[in-house]
């Protein structure tokens, strides 16, 4: 019993460390100040507004979304692919392949950062938004293929072999028996991916230029000269989005029953 409690009184406590600066957070973004302060002397919404109507963050927001989506979109078309094909391979130095395909998240992202702002930007030329583009693909390439991978290691593969025995072609049979089976592995890899994208400072710090720069860049720039309320209001806004995208997606795909 006193365990129990102890167990108890520990849990309460790791939560509250990790609760306490969101509501911290979300207590200075409605602040009356002009600068972040906790407690607040006064309440206003002022700061919400500056958030929709500061050109930076729109522009860099709208940049944000159209790299994480494209980046996305193209790491589960060569994911996919990949994580079946490691699957469904015997090769040797299979565990070897798999640790190539993950070295983007061993490697520090200052690192690859600096590796890909010289070979993109210094020597391809390659433009800015292309150049960033390719960056946050690379990112968000190995998350689709750990997360799609073990997936397809839980998937039995006798459904697409007896797909094969009545006479269904390998690429239908992929379509049909395979895809419907991850799809809960597909959507968390998404989500994942993306996240991890619109998230991204170290890759995007080197590969943003004139013009173009992703959310968190502008946010730490902004940062750096301006400390009000602001960015609490932003902070705000992105985790009351992440909340609802979840819970959308959770209630129209099922994740949370397809992955028991």
């Amino acid at each position: 019993m006193r365990k129990g409690k102890v167990l108890t009184v520990f849990a309460v406590l790791v939560f509250a460390f990790l609760v306490a600066p969101l509501v911290i957070i979300a207590v200075t973004a409605f602040g009356g100040g002009n600068a972040i302060q906790f407690p607040i002397e006064s309440f206003s919404l002022k700061w919400f507004a500056k958030v929709f109507t500061t050109k930076s963050f729109l522009e860099s927001f709208r940049t944000s979304i159209i790299v994480a989506l494209l980046a996305t979109v193209l790491a589960l078309a060569v994911g996919i692919p990949a994580a079946y094909a490691l699957a469904r391979s015997h090769i040797r130095g299979k565990g070897l392949l798999k640790s190539i395909f993950l070295s983007p998240t061993i490697v520090p992202g200052i690192v690859i950062g600096f590796v890909l702002y010289q070979f993109i930007v210094l020597s391809l030329d390659i433009p800015v938004f292309t150049g960033l583009l390719i960056g946050h693909f690379m990112v968000t390439l190995p998350y689709v293929i750990r997360v799609v991978g073990s997936s397809l290691d839980q998937f039995d593969f006798a459904i697409e072999e007896a797909a094969w025995s009545l006479g269904c072609p390998k690429g239908r049979a992929f379509f049909l028996t395979v895809l419907p089976n991850i799809t809960s592995g597909i959507s968390a890899a998404f989500m994942l991916a993306f996240i991890n994208s619109f998230n991204n400072i170290p890759v995007s710090m080197f590969l943003t230029g004139p013009g173009v720069s992703t959310f968190p860049a502008t946010l730490m720039n902004y940062i750096e000269y301006n400390y009000d309320p602001a960015v609490s209001a932003v902070s705000v806004l992105l985790m009351a989005a992440t909340v609802i995208i979840m819970v959308v997606v959770d209630k129209t795909l099922g994740i949370a029953s397809l992955a028991k």
